[in-house]
């Protein structure tokens, strides 16, 4: 599949781009609409238009199809673009609310997928407030004269992913089941770059714990990251169901050639998904070997209060005995009984202290 690999090398270079957060170009259907073109034989046709009027277009020339792009639109535009289309009012519906996870339905020639984009946060240093995960939504309703995207959030800007395919016409030629298989590799190759990025962080967090320096406050950062991951897992985990599906079965009117690459978008999400619930795993383990570290810490403080504590009880008791004040006491008259009693402290003093040293007390 040399046409799947270019697609893909284009792919991981679109994430490497800078994202486009600026306002959409406002255009006669309304100011969410970022584009909305006609493909015919793969190939952009000229002039940007109204949907209305590239739908027309479409059907009077029995071939190609209309792609619409959207960015945050609200409900009124959504319903007039349902209603161009012909979109099942539930898919509509379903449309204008958020989405916890990743799913894929089908309302006769009509395929509506959920998508969730992920972008990794620049950070300096991570702390117990970073965010290192930002997460958003991408909708995409494909049939067979059209595909329309909505996305939702800073992450996820097709635009790019646009322009290498129009550099493929071959490949959009297929039809809008190619622009949703692309979508879909898209999506993963974020996943995967932000993996990437993700796993800087822990090597990081590893090698602070397990420095001379290591503080108190790892275990704040490495629970922040374990609660990151977590949110990154619940973006990228559910999205195999949806894959399996379009593996398994054909997309209405499409080339039967798509099914395969949709497999191997699955086989990359599946190697992602591993590649998070080790982070998991190693992150527990780091924080295991953290909690181990300062409870070693604090057993080597008390054995040090312990040993001086020791020491300290000689001369207490000496001192203590001696200071009761009774008439007839031994030695409390006697000439060197001062010097004998200071000599026997610190020589007391000195054996345990060498004994602890040797133990390695103190």
């Amino acid at each position: 599949m040399p046409m799947l690999h270019t697609i893909r090398r284009a792919v991981r270079r679109t994430y490497r781009r800078p994202v486009d957060l600026s306002h959409p170009v406002r255009s006669p259907l309304g100011s969410a609409v970022v584009n909305c073109v006609v493909y015919q034989d793969g190939i952009r046709q000229p002039g940007d238009c109204p949907a209305a009027d590239a739908l027309k277009r479409v059907r009077a020339a029995g071939t190609g199809f209309v792609w619409i792009g959207l960015h945050d639109p609200d409900p009124a535009e959504l319903h007039e673009l349902g209603t161009l289309f012909g979109l099942h009012p539930l898919s509509v519906e379903d449309a204008l609310r958020p989405h916890p996870r990743p799913k894929i339905d089908t309302y006769d020639d009509t395929l509506f997928a959920v998508f969730k984009t992920v972008g990794y946060v620049e950070h300096e240093a991570l702390t117990t407030t970073s965010e290192v995960v930002d997460t958003g939504e991408l909708l995409v309703f494909t049939g067979p004269e059209f595909v329309l995207t909505v996305r939702r959030g800073r992450y996820g800007s097709l635009g790019p992913l646009r322009e290498d395919l129009e550099a493929a016409p071959e490949q959009l030629a297929k039809g809008p089941a190619a622009v949703l298989h692309a979508i879909a590799d898209h999506v993963v190759e974020e996943y995967s770059a932000v993996a990437d990025a993700v796993q800087e962080d822990i090597d990081d967090v590893e090698t602070a714990v397990f420095s001379p320096q290591a503080g108190s406050g790892d275990a704040g950062r490495i629970y922040q990251l374990k609660r990151e991951l977590l949110e990154f897992k619940r973006a990228v985990a559910p999205l195999a169901r949806p894959l399996e599906k379009l593996t398994s079965r054909p997309v209405s009117r499409a080339d039967h050639t798509i099914q395969a690459y949709f497999r191997d978008v699955a086989g990359r999400l599946a190697r992602v998904t591993e590649q998070i619930a080790s982070y998991d795993a190693l992150l527990d383990s780091i924080l295991q070997a953290h909690l181990a570290q300062v409870t070693v810490a604090q057993n080597e403080d008390m054995r040090r209060i312990t040993a001086w504590a020791s020491i300290v009880a000689v001369p207490t008791m000496v001192c203590g005995v001696y200071g009761m004040n009774f008439d007839h006491m031994p030695e409390t008259h006697w000439q060197y009984g001062y010097e004998l009693t200071v000599l026997v402290i610190a020589t007391a003093c000195l054996l345990l202290y060498r004994g602890f040293r040797r133990n390695g007390w103190l």
